[in-house]
């Protein structure tokens, strides 16, 4: 199939790291390991951080958008699919349904979600325009059971499938673990709001150890640098290692030789990093808070904490630095469920099915 690619949050071209891009980048990758053409369709972003400030000109930019492919897919052809990725209250597509309408194309939409708590000055009405657009997609695909859930309860007849989130797990699996003793591994972004409420987090359960012997490298940047490392301050300089940003490989180098990942996870969608840590050997100690027990199974591959709860996250880090059997137990099922149920090859495969049998649907 030919398909056309956007992601109104972040595109894949966009330099600065995160899941978002992370994500968008993966998902080009399965479609294209399926056999399909797939192009980048715009760069445009619509990310609109506050309810009540529009960005200037958005929809001109939008409307030259929708000019400059309306001209490319009449000289060369339409596009079978128009594939819109993260579409939610923030973040309108402003381009693909147009386009879909004008030349009768396929419209699907991943981890597309809906929050009725958000319906609030510009943002409900990019909500309600999304609401639409989820009706009459030819496919939505949910990467979480709590995305499906609001979206069927808000429009239960659209076309909705889950697609388990997944990474390309051979950087990661192809290194042998060689897990220091008591050393600790977090990769996560250094910005405001719920990165910086889990490093929070951290900080305040690293603080409870006690008699425990640990050692933590954090790989990570961003605007709120000065801040985390403030949070960290008051530990012995020796306990922290500061990476900074990292390359992938380098990024699997440390989670390698790490014996745990350490990671609250507070908003997290369901946190690429927490599988690419558990690809590489790691049982993971996390918050069974938001998205993250959708990939990691609690008493298997890691072990979830009640969300805000210090302590108990505290004696779970104690409890698999102490309990080595333990530790290599999750850690062996930790590698096997990600290479089973989370890896590029098998998303690649339901991905592409799922989109074939919608299109048959469409056309019956």
């Amino acid at each position: 199939m030919k398909i056309a690619f956007y992601a109104p949050l972040k595109s894949p071209n966009h330099p600065v790291p995160s899941g978002d891009r992370l994500m968008a980048r993966l998902l080009l990758r399965a479609l294209r390991l399926a056999g399909h053409e797939v192009e980048i369709a715009s760069d445009l972003r619509s990310f609109h951080a506050s309810s009540d400030v529009v960005l200037p000109d958005l929809q001109g930019s939008a409307t030259s958008e929708v000019t400059r492919l309306t001209a490319l897919y009449q000289n060369e052809g339409r596009p079978d699919i128009w594939f819109c990725y993260h579409p939610y209250y923030k973040v309108p597509d402003l381009i693909g349904p147009r386009l879909c309408q004008q030349f009768d194309m396929a419209y699907v939409t991943a981890e597309a979600s809906y929050s009725h708590r958000r319906n609030l000055g510009i943002w409900a009405g990019f909500q309600a325009q999304l609401l639409e657009h989820v009706k009459t997609a030819v496919l939505n695909l949910c990467f979480t059971e709590r995305d499906f859930r609001g979206l069927q309860a808000v429009a239960p007849d659209a076309h909705l499938a889950r697609l388990a989130p997944f990474i390309d797990a051979a950087p990661f699996v192809s290194r042998l673990p060689q897990p220091q003793p008591g050393v600790l591994a977090t990769v996560a972004m250094m910005r405001p709001g719920d990165k910086m409420s889990s490093y929070t987090g951290l900080a305040q359960a690293l603080a409870k150890l006690g008699d425990t012997s640990w050692r933590l490298r954090v790989v990570g940047d961003g605007p709120c640098r000065d801040e985390v490392q403030a949070l960290f301050s008051h530990f012995a300089p020796e306990r922290i290692e500061w990476l900074g940003e990292q390359p992938p490989e380098r990024v699997a180098d440390v989670l390698s030789t790490a014996s745990l990942y350490v990671w609250p996870g507070h908003g997290e969608a369901y946190g690429l990093a927490y599988l690419e840590a558990q690809a590489a050997g790691l049982p993971v100690v996390a918050e069974a808070v938001a998205g993250v027990p959708e990939v990691v199974a609690s008493g298997v591959s890691g072990l979830l904490t009640p969300p805000g709860d210090a302590d108990a996250f505290a004696e779970s880090v104690a409890q698999l630095l102490n309990n080595g059997a333990l530790r290599d137990t999750m850690a062996e099922a930790a590698r096997a469920r990600v290479n089973m149920q989370h890896g590029l090859e098998a998303a690649s495969k339901r991905l592409s099915s799922l989109l074939q049998t919608a299109l048959e649907i469409r056309h019956v």
